[in-house]
Order: structure tokens, then C-alpha cells, then sequence
């Protein structure tokens, strides 16, 4: 019983879908695999010839039978299975009539001679037609039937097959478009998600470099007597010279002791110095200049500024860059 239910279940689903796929085709939504050239030429053909076929036949059973009751009670039978009562047809009748009157009239009579033998030649006349209808019947219309009962119903049959085959195809074809449709508009989103994350971890690491500057900034404020207890007197106002970042800013340069001596002649001298850039940087203001990794600028000390910044100049562009993004070359 359950195995009836699942197949039961599963036709039921093959149906609804080909029902879909064949909709959707007469509304143009969907694509439909067209069949062989060849195969079309022949399906149309045999179309044709199965209409031909039961015009002919209808129209020779009304040649053979006029009479469309008769032809309906012989229809009858045969949907019975029955055989079909004999009968005389109407030259056997009217030869039997002949025959009687001129037995009626008198034989040796000159008239009733003729009619006797009008109506024997009626009852051979009625002898061959019904000779004619049954071999028109075994001979014509047997074959013609028994193309349309069991030619056509076999290719009937196929082609329904080709037809429920195609039609599980399309749709199979139509569900793998759109399921790749959906996976490429999946991979679409997630690539989104991905990048909101990445923007999301990246203010948040902004953030927290933001709060530790202005925390060092604040450490540093303190008197020299508590800010130089664990280090040279040299690097504590190295140690502080942080810029104010944006939130994707990168990374301090690398450790200020390094470049001290070199921005403390920089400074003394009042001179021009080359520097490397070690960070991609924007400008906040007009007044600051945006830099790009690894590009060499002259850099030089200007008096009462900030002592985190130099004066940077690329160019003909001029404007302020902090200290944590440039290496100073010798």
C-alpha cells in the first residue's frame, strides 16, 4: 500500500510538471526542444493520411449502404460482436416480386414469361452486389480499418511517448536554468553579505586604532616624570605621534625609534628630506595631502606645526602628512 501511495504521489508530480512545461510553452515562457525535421514531415503525413483515410471509408459505407439506419444497425452488431442478420437487398426483392407476378400472370403468358425473367436476372443482379460489398469490405475497407484501430493507435501511442519524454525534458532543462539562476543570485548575495562584513570588521578595527591613539595621546599628556619611567627619554615623543585616522585607516608606520634621528636633524636642519610612503592615505582637509603606497615625496619640517605632521610636497601639490605613514631615506 505504501509503495502505491509513493508511485501514486510520483505520477501525480510527473503530470503537474509536464502540465506546467506545456502551459508555459503555449504562452511562450518557456523554450521547447523542437523535434527532427524528418520526424515532423512524417508525423504531419500521417496526420493527413488518417483524415483521408476515414473520409474515404465513410463515404464508400454510404456507397455500399445508403441506408444509414441499416448501416447503423450493422455498427451495433458489430460493437456487439454479433453476426449480422442476412437480408435481401432491393434488386434480390424486386426480382422475388417479378418472379411472383409473372408465376401470377401465367407462365406460358408472353408477359408473365418476361417478368419472371426480369427477376431472376434482378436476383443475379442483387447476387453481385452483394458479392461487391463484401469484397469491398475484405478487400478495401478491412485494410483502411484496421490502419486507423491499429496503425495509427500504435503511432498515436509513440508519439504521446515523444511527447511526455519531450515535455520531461524541457522541464528539466527550465529547472537547471533557474536553479542556476538562483545559485549565481545566491552567490550574488553572499558576496554582498561578505563585503558588508569585511566593511563592518574593518570600522570596528578603525574604531578600536582610533580609541588607543587618542588613549596614548592622553597617556602622553602626563609629565615626563611618569611617561619616561620605562623608556629612553629619546622615543617618548615618538611614542605619541599618532595622526588622527580615518576609519579604514592602515596600520602605524614601524617603530619610531628608527626614524628619530633622522627627524630630529630633519628638524634641526630646516631642510628637505626624501620620504618613502609606507600607507595609503587620504586627506581629511585642503590643508593635507593624500598619499599613495610607495611613492617618494620631499618631506620638510615647518615651524609650529603640530609635531606629528611634516609639510609634504609631490610636485607641484603641497599640504600636510603625518609622520607614521613615511619613512625618511637617506
Amino acid at each position: 500500500m505504501e509503495f502505491n501511495v509513493r508511485r501514486l504521489a510520483a505520477d501525480a508530480g510527473t503530470f503537474l510538471s509536464r502540465a506546467v512545461q506545456f502551459t508555459e510553452e503555449k504562452f511562450g515562457q518557456a523554450e521547447k526542444t523542437e523535434l527532427d525535421a524528418h520526424l515532423e514531415t512524417l508525423l504531419s503525413r500521417t496526420e493527413s493520411t488518417k483524415h483521408w483515410t476515414e473520409k474515404i471509408m465513410k463515404q464508400t459505407e454510404v456507397l455500399l449502404q445508403p441506408n444509414p439506419n441499416v448501416r447503423m444497425e450493422e455498427f451495433l452488431y458489430e460493437m456487439l460482436d454479433k453476426k449480422v442478420p442476412m437480408r435481401a437487398n432491393n434488386h434480390e426483392l424486386l426480382g422475388e416480386c417479378m418472379i411472383d407476378s409473372g408465376h401470377e400472370f401465367g407462365p406460358g403468358t408472353a408477359y408473365g414469361s418476361a417478368l419472371i425473367k426480369c427477376g431472376e436476372t434482378e436476383k443475379l443482379l442483387g447476387s453481385a452486389e452483394k458479392e461487391f460489398i463484401q469484397s469491398s469490405a475484405i478487400n478495401f475497407l478491412t485494410p483502411f480499418r484496421n490502419f486507423i484501430e491499429g496503425d495509427f493507435k500504435t503511432i498515436s501511442k509513440e508519439r504521446k511517448l515523444l511527447q511526455n519524454k519531450r515535455l520531461d525534458l524541457d522541464a528539466a532543462k527550465n529547472r537547471l536554468k533557474k536553479a542556476r539562476v538562483a545559485d549565481a543570485r545566491s552567490a550574488a548575495h553572499h558576496l554582498r553579505c561578505l563585503n558588508d562584513f569585511v566593511d563592518a570588521q574593518a570600522t570596528y578595527y578603525a574604531q578600536c586604532y582610533q580609541y588607543m591613539v587618542n588613549l596614548q595621546k592622553q597617556l602622553g599628556s602626563f609629565p615626563s616624570t611618569f611617561s619616561n619611567n620605562n623608556q629612553p627619554a629619546g622615543s617618548s615623543s615618538a611614542s605619541i605621534s599618532v595622526p588622527t585616522a580615518q576609519p579604514a585607516a592602515s596600520l602605524p608606520a614601524p617603530p619610531p625609534s628608527q626614524a628619530s634621528p633622522a627627524l630630529n636633524e630633519l628638524r634641526s636642519t630646516s631642510g628637505t628630506r626624501k620620504a618613502r610612503v609606507l600607507y595609503d592615505y587620504d586627506a581629511a582637509s585642503s590643508s593635507e595631502l593624500s598619499l599613495l603606497s610607495d611613492e617618494v615625496i620631499t618631506v620638510s619640517s615647518v615651524p609650529d606645526m603640530d609635531s606629528d605632521w611634516l609639510m609634504g610636497q609631490r610636485g607641484n601639490q603641497k599640504g600636510k602628512v603625518p609622520i607614521t605613514y613615511l619613512e625618511l631615506l637617506n
